[in-house]
């Protein structure tokens, strides 16, 4: 495996950090002195992304703020002296979004953690942006309610970055993206401005819904110091099988007849295609099926109602001829299992190094072609390329790993190039739920049209002229822009 190269030029850098440095004093005033971090030993955690990339950050400085007023503070101080600053979270991203250069003040919202009492009428709940998705979970689920969102990475997700990226997850298929659950939310312009954005009613349609600015951003139009988000009414229960079918559109039809018999129930409708099962071997996770078919199946439906786990069995049942195999869960355990051996999937394909990942979303119908399609060009530059494929086919949502058999990354932009263009010709979007910070930005014109991202580049402008906030991502930042 190469390794990634830090975001170090030499004269530059050390330039860049001697600058940055000298704002410490004053932040420190601000957060107070165990709050700002300095020094070339920091921890990993604010220079690169939970799973790695070929970026590695220098963070020279990181400030700590533990309110939304000393956020404010923190950002007014920066957009004065026109110093960049990146964003972070649970840095859980895999697009570099939050991965800091030599020149920026990292703004870590860590500390921002304070939770509200749950709402049990309204059914909601206020969250700073700096508690983890888990911990808001537990904190519903003292309630009877549930947080519609769930992710692999929820003990370090945090619900800002949730917000700022309109995080996905496994639950999308049946509750949406974070986006369908944020009622109101707090932000911190670029300039200090605190502000309070919608309201928590259900329907509030007193002009532009300004929220919607910042949901997915990507901390490149505001900073969320704390959301309200809506809860759900915790299931009774849950059931769940593991078949397998042999083809997509096999899938599609377990799909099709699980919405149509339990309508509203369906939570998870994930999809593994064989070579991405095939990792699981010798891991000593408990395979739910054998290995050797075309395409593994785990659907999840919660179960409320007496008939429902009766009418599960029954969608099953109908469709027995098409499928090749099938484990149903008997118990919480044998579901458990079953998504542990999902969830081992991501963590065993990455060892597979050098790897290109892909998050992408793809109409289900065109999924099959534009697959082949993605091989067969890869082929030709690469014989013995593999191709490993997993993800929510429900949301039409695919992970996408790429091995070439090249032991560098040089060609990695061959390869993304290859992927990209094939998922828009398909329709498709490069980007599913992990956004596009640093390592999407080249790609962003294969999904968005050039009046979409001259629009983007308007709104950046408008709300961060200096080009303070999260510089770089999403959109490219000419210093030439700065006013």
């Amino acid at each position: 495996m190469t390794a990634p190269t830090p975001l170090r030029p030499d004269g530059a850098a050390r330039d860049a950090e001697r600058t940055i440095a000298a704002h410490a004093d004053v932040l420190r005033l601000i957060v107070g002195d165990s709050h700002v971090l300095t020094g070339p030993d920091l921890p990993v955690r604010y220079t690169q992304d939970l799973w790695g990339s070929d970026r590695v950050g220098v963070a020279s400085v990181v400030v700590r703020p533990g309110t939304p007023e000393e956020v404010a503070l923190v950002l007014r101080y920066c957009h004065d002296q026109r110093q960049p600053v990146v964003v972070q979270g649970g840095m859980t991203g895999l697009v570099s979004g939050g991965v800091p250069a030599a020149d920026e003040v990292v703004l870590s919202t860590e500390r921002l953690t304070s939770v509200g009492a749950v709402d049990g009428a309204a059914g909601t709940v206020s969250a700073g942006a700096g508690v983890t998705l888990a911990a808001l979970q537990e904190h519903a689920a003292a309630h009877g309610l549930m947080v519609p969102i769930d992710l692999a990475s929820k003990d370090s997700a945090t619900i800002g970055g949730c917000v700022a990226t309109n995080a996905g997850g496994v639950n999308v298929v049946g509750y949406g993206m974070t986006r369908s659950h944020v009622r109101s939310l707090q932000v911190a312009l670029c300039d200090g401005t605190l502000l309070e954005l919608s309201t928590d009613l259900v329907k509030d349609n007193a002009g532009y819904d300004l929220k919607q600015l910042f949901i997915g951003s990507e901390g490149t139009l505001g900073v969320v110091t704390s959301a309200v988000l809506a809860l759900r009414p915790a299931p009774t229960g849950r059931t769940g099988a593991f078949c397998a079918v042999a083809d997509v559109d096999a899938a599609l039809r377990l799909l099709g007849a699980l919405r149509s018999r339990m309508p509203g129930a369906l939570t998870a409708f994930e999809v593994v295609w064989s070579d991405a099962y095939a990792v699981l071997d010798g891991t000593g996770v408990r395979l739910p099926l054998p290995q050797g078919h075309p395409l593994y199946v785990l659907a999840e439906c919660q179960t409320t109602r007496p008939d429902d786990e009766a009418a599960f069995f029954a969608c099953l049942e109908e469709l027995s001829g098409e499928l090749l195999d099938s484990a149903v869960a008997s118990s919480p355990a044998d579901l458990k299992a079953f998504w542990q051996a999902r969830e081992r999937i991501p963590s065993e394909v990455l060892r597979m190094q050098p790897l290109f990942g892909f998050d992408v979303s793809v109409p289900a119908r065109e999924l099959t072609d534009c697959l082949a399609g993605i091989g067969e060009r890869l082929r030709e530059e690469w014989p013995g390329v593999r191709l490993l494929v997993f993800g929510h086919l429900g949301d039409d949502n695919v992970h996408i790993a790429v091995a070439t058999g090249e032991r560098t990354r040089e060609r990695k932009a061959e390869v993304e190039h290859i992927v990209y263009r094939a998922v828009s010709a398909c329709g498709g979007s490069i980007s599913a739920e992990h956004g596009i910070g640093f390592e999407k930005r080249a790609f962003l014109g294969y999904t968005r049209s050039a009046g979409e991202l001259e629009l983007m580049r308007t709104l950046k402008a408008a709300l961060d002229p200096r080009g303070v906030l999260n510089r770089g991502r999403v959109l490219p930042w000419d210093t030439e822009e700065e006013r």
